[in-house]
C-alpha cells in the first residue's frame, strides 16, 4: 500500500469530516433518519470514496507480476477447467451454446459478485485504521471493494467481446436487458455486502465462513450447468430464492441466445435486490455508530 496514498485519503477524510469538538462518531447522522440523508452524505463523500477505490484497486495488484490482468485470468482460467472436465468429459449439456461461451457468460457475472463478496464483507476490518480515526459515512469502504470488482468485471468483458467475435453470435436488441440485468445484480451485491460487512464487525467467524459460502452459492447458481436442468417442480423456487440465478440466466439469454429474460423471474429479482440493499443499508447505518468501539 502506498504511504501517500494512505496519508491522502486520511486528509481528505479530515477535510470533509463534520465539524465540533465531540468525537466524530457522535455527529453521524442518526440510523432512523430516511435513507435519502445517507445518501446525500455519501454523495457528499464521492471524492472520497473514488479515492479509496483508487487505493483499493492498487493494494490488490501492488507487486503483482500481471497485474490487472488477472481480472482476465480468472474467470478465463476457471472456463478452461470447466469446459476440460464438464463438457469434454461429463458432458455437460449448454442449451446448443459452445460450452466455452456458455461458462464464460456466466463466470464473468459470478466473478464480479463472489469478488466483490470477498473483498468487502472483511474491509471494515481490514480498513479500521481509517474507521477509528476520522468520521466519514462507513459504507465507502465497502463500496469501494465492489467498485474496484467491477473495474476488473469490465477488463474482463474485453475477452468475452472477442469470445463473441470468434463463435460468430449475432447480437440482437436484447442485448439491452444487460443494462437492467447489470443494475439488478449490482443492487443486490451492494446490499449483501453491506448486511454481512457490518455483521462481520460483530462476529468475525463470517470471515472463515465466506469462502464456503461462495462455494456452495456458485454450484447452486446455474454456472456450470442451464436453468433447464433443474426439475420443472423445483424451478420455481430456486429463481425465486437466488437472484443470481435469474442475472446470470438472463446475461446467457440476452446476450448469446438473443432472447429476452424470463422477465417475471427478473422482476422478482429486482424486488428482491430492492428489498436487500434497502435492508442492508438500514441494518450498516444502525450499527455504523459502534464500528470504531467495536473494531
Amino acid at each position: 500500500m502506498s504511504l501517500r496514498l494512505v496519508k491522502k485519503t486520511e486528509q481528505l477524510a479530515e477535510e470533509l469530516a463534520l465539524p465540533g469538538p465531540e468525537p466524530a462518531l457522535e455527529k453521524t447522522i442518526e440510523w432512523n433518519d430516511s435513507l435519502f440523508a445517507h445518501a446525500r452524505e455519501l454523495l457528499r463523500h464521492r471524492e472520497l470514496l473514488w479515492l479509496i477505490t483508487q487505493r483499493e484497486i492498487k493494494v490488490r495488484y501492488k507487486q503483482s507480476m500481471f497485474g490487472a490482468l488477472w481480472a482476465v485470468l480468472q474467470p478465463f482460467s476457471l472456463m478452461v477447467v470447466f469446459t476440460v472436465f464438464f463438457s469434454w468429459f461429463a458432458r455437460m449439456q449448454s442449451d446448443g451454446i459452445p460450452y466455452p461461451l456458455f461458462s464464460y457468460a456466466a463466470l464473468l457475472p459470478w466473478t464480479f459478485f463472489s469478488t466483490s463478496l470477498t473483498f468487502a464483507i472483511p474491509s471494515l476490518i481490514n480498513n479500521s485504521h481509517i474507521i477509528t480515526k476520522i468520521y466519514f459515512p462507513r459504507e465507502i469502504v465497502p463500496l469501494a471493494s465492489i467498485l474496484a470488482a467491477f473495474l476488473d468485471f469490465v477488463i474482463a468483458s474485453g475477452i468475452f467481446v472477442l469470445m463473441l467475435v470468434f463463435y460468430r453470435v449475432t447480437l440482437t436488441w436484447n442485448i439491452l436487458y444487460v443494462l437492467p440485468l447489470a443494475t439488478i445484480q449490482i443492487a443486490y451485491t451492494v446490499g449483501i455486502c453491506l448486511l454481512l460487512s457490518a455483521f462481520t464487525v460483530l462476529y468475525r467467524d463470517v470471515r472463515h465462513m465466506l469462502p464456503l459460502l461462495i462455494q456452495i452459492w456458485m454450484f447452486v447458481t446455474p454456472i456450470l450447468y442451464p436453468v433447464s436442468v433443474v426439475p420443472a417442480r423445483w424451478r420455481v423456487w430456486y429463481l425465486a430464492l437466488n437472484p443470481m440465478a435469474v442475472i446470470i440466466d438472463g446475461y446467457r439469454r440476452a446476450v448469446v441466445q438473443g432472447l429476452p429474460p424470463q422477465l417475471p423471474y427478473l422482476a422478482l429479482a429486482a424486488l428482491v435486490s430492492g428489498l436487500v440493499v434497502w435492508m442492508g443499508y438500514i441494518y450498516f447505518k444502525h450499527l455504523e455508530r459502534d464500528f470504531a468501539d467495536i473494531i
